[in-house]
C-alpha cells in the first residue's frame, strides 16, 4: 500500500514537472511575455505577491466568502435534501426550483447580484447558489438509497428514532454528502472568484486578477492564477483527508 502511495505521488510530481517544461517551450515559441510569460518569471512575481503587504487580506477575504457561502449551501442542502428523500410531494415541488437554479447561467445571476447586493456578498451568493442544488441532490439520492426493509423492520421492531438515525441514515447518507462536498467544493470556488471579477470587493483575489488584466499585467494574472489553483488543491485534500475519516468511522458502524 505504501508503495502504491509513493508510486500515485512520484506520478502526480512527473505530471507536474511535465506540466511546467510544456509551459517553459510554449513561452520560449511565443517569445512574448504579454501572452505566456515564463514559469520563472511567473514564479517570482508570485513570490512577491505572498510577501506584499494586501496578499493575506486578499486571499483571505475570498477564503471567508467561499466558506461563508459553503457552510450556507451545506446547511440549507442537507436539510431540504433529507426532505427531498423523505417526501416525494416536497421532491416534486421543489424539483424545479434546483432545476432552473442549475439551468440558470451563472453569469446572468452575477449581474443581478451586482444590482441586488454589495460587492461583499455578491460571491457569498453565488457560492451558495452553485454548491447548494449539488450538495441538496446528493444527500436525497443518500437517503433514498437506504433500504426500506430495513426502516420496516426497525420500526416493526420499534427501534429508537435516534438510533436509527445514528446507525442508519447517517452511515447511507455520509459518502453522498462527502461526494456532494466535494463536486461543490471544486465548482464553488471557481465561481466565487469569478463574481469577485466582476463585482471587485475591497480585498479578494478576482479583484486582484481583474486589476491585473485591466493594466495587462499577464505574469501577475498567471500568478493569481496558479495561488486560486494552489487554494484549490488544499481544499480539495482536505476534503479527501475528512472522506477518509468518514469511510473509516462508517465501516466501524457497519
Amino acid at each position: 500500500m505504501k508503495d502504491y502511495i509513493t508510486k500515485g505521488r512520484e506520478i502526480a510530481l512527473f505530471s507536474v514537472v511535465l506540466v511546467i517544461i510544456l509551459w517553459k517551450i510554449i513561452s520560449l515559441t511565443i517569445a512574448s511575455e504579454l501572452l505566456l510569460p515564463a514559469p520563472e518569471k511567473v514564479f517570482l512575481v508570485m513570490v512577491k505577491l505572498v510577501t506584499s503587504v494586501g496578499f493575506a487580506c486578499s486571499v483571505g477575504f475570498t477564503v471567508l466568502r467561499g466558506l461563508l457561502g459553503f457552510v450556507i449551501s451545506l446547511v440549507m442542502g442537507i436539510i431540504t435534501g433529507i426532505m427531498i428523500g423523505l417526501n416525494r410531494t416536497f421532491d416534486v415541488m421543489i424539483k424545479p426550483v434546483l432545476v432552473a437554479i442549475r439551468a440558470t447561467p451563472v453569469i446572468s445571476i452575477i449581474l443581478l447580484a451586482l444590482i441586488w447586493l454589495s460587492a461583499d456578498l455578491v460571491p457569498v451568493l453565488i457560492g451558495f447558489l452553485v454548491m447548494y442544488p449539488i450538495i441538496s441532490t446528493n444527500v436525497a439520492e443518500g437517503i433514498k438509497s437506504v433500504d426500506r426493509e430495513l426502516i420496516a423492520m426497525a420500526k416493526a421492531y420499534r427501534v429508537k428514532t435516534s438510533r436509527l438515525i445514528r446507525e442508519l441514515y447517517i452511515p447511507a447518507i455520509s459518502p453522498f454528502i462527502i461526494g456532494g462536498i466535494s463536486n461543490a467544493a471544486g465548482i464553488g470556488w471557481k465561481a466565487v472568484i469569478a463574481s469577485e471579477v466582476l463585482s471587485q470587493p475591497g480585498y479578494a483575489i478576482g479583484t486582484r486578477m481583474h486589476t491585473a488584466h485591466s493594466y495587462l499585467i499577464v505574469a501577475e494574472l498567471v500568478s493569481w492564477t496558479v495561488i486560486a489553483v494552489i487554494l484549490s488543491y488544499i481544499f480539495e485534500t482536505l476534503i479527501r483527508f475528512i472522506e477518509k475519516r468518514v469511510v473509516a468511522w462508517r465501516q466501524e458502524i457497519l
